[in-house]
């Protein structure tokens, strides 16, 4: 892990502005729905996507869809950081998106399904404020795929 004392004065002073405070209540919903009847969905800041797709840029507020049916193996991963070590991810991407862990609690009956596209951030480079549209956009996505539960994993 980098000290921030050891980053160049920009990084510094870009990761510094970002100690905001807390955006309010939690918004936790209660369901009545058991686990092994929801429909769950994955989102990533690892800043995923599939070869021949648009690579994220450091200040990306975009997201990438990424189907479930999609081989988990063919991901690559955009995020670039001093704070960040990809060997993990290279050696396997659940430690990062767990899609083949989840489809196999699917397998096991622990829950109801996953959704059709799950997706993926690049995470660290803005201001929460500058996801807002796209968050929006994934939201009415994942409401038409009738999900119950996201399962988030920054990174």
């Amino acid at each position: 892990m980098v000290r921030i004392t050891d980053l160049p004065e920009d990084e510094r002073e870009h990761l510094i502005g970002k100690k905001l405070p807390p955006l309010g209540p939690r918004s936790w919903t209660k369901h009545d729905k058991p686990l092994t009847d929801m429909r769950v969905a994955l989102i990533t800041t690892a800043g995923l996507h599939f070869r021949d797709d648009e690579s994220f840029d450091f200040t990306d507020a975009t997201f990438r869809p990424i189907p479930c049916e999609e081989d988990s193996s063919n991901l690559i991963m955009s995020h670039s950081s001093a704070n960040f070590d990809r060997v993990g991810f290279a050696e396997d991407v659940n430690l990062v998106f767990p899609i083949d862990r989840f489809k196999e609690l699917v397998s096991a009956g622990a829950i109801g399904s996953l959704a059709s596209v799950h997706y993926s951030f690049m995470g660290a480079g803005l201001m929460p404020n500058a996801y807002e549209q796209s968050t929006r956009e994934v939201a009415h996505l994942l409401k038409r795929d009738k999900v119950d539960a996201v399962f988030l994993t920054p990174v």
